[in-house]
């Protein structure tokens, strides 16, 4: 785990606010049976990596159902993903099934950047989301209060962003038939 998740679980529990389980896990969380065994009870596990920690992402790969690469809107940003997505096509050699896409975040509307983000990333050989997100103010707010964007601010372009994103992710794993609504601007 990237370390964020886990600082985020401890500002809302000091908050005493409510949060998912969050357990924390590095390399080793491939062992034969032991996700399995942690995921009994529950309907969804999300693994949280750190980037460029190649024997953690590995690792992830081999239990993993899906993978979502996020990636910043520029050039730059699909070219520093290089090594994540020779991870997965790696682990996709070993395991077929394993599927990945390509998550769009920090974008900013009404740019040439935000606009060509998508030609960007195509390179990357890996699908792209529909749903992208945007570089707004309520993704850092929202951490620091211990909560989720959603939590935090409700009604906001941010809340909706990620409401999308839950219904993608969730369409795509098979846990809901919903697609979400198109973002792109």
């Amino acid at each position: 785990m990237q370390g964020t998740v886990r600082t985020w679980g401890a500002v809302a529990n000091e908050a005493g606010l409510q949060t998912a389980t969050i357990v924390s896990m590095g390399a080793d969380l491939h062992r034969p049976g032991q996700l399995p065994k942690l995921a009994t009870g529950f309907d969804l596990v999300l693994i949280d990596c750190p980037p460029r920690h190649a024997e953690i992402q590995r690792a992830a790969l081999m239990v993993a159902d899906l993978a979502i690469l996020p990636s910043g809107p520029s050039a730059h940003d699909a070219w520093a993903m290089g090594e994540s997505v020779d991870l997965v096509q790696a682990a996709q050699r070993v395991r077929p099934e394993l599927r990945a896409v390509v998550l769009i975040t920090r974008k900013v509307p009404g740019t040439v950047i935000g606009a060509s983000a998508r030609a960007a990333l195509t390179e990357t050989g890996m699908p792209i989301l529909r749903t992208e997100l945007g570089f707004r103010v309520a993704y850092q707010e929202a951490p620091a209060a211990g909560m989720g964007v959603a939590q935090y601010a409700p009604k906001s372009e941010a809340a909706e962003e990620v409401r999308d994103l839950t219904t993608e992710v969730l369409s795509l794993v098979g846990l809901v038939k919903t697609k979400p609504r198109s973002r792109r601007k």
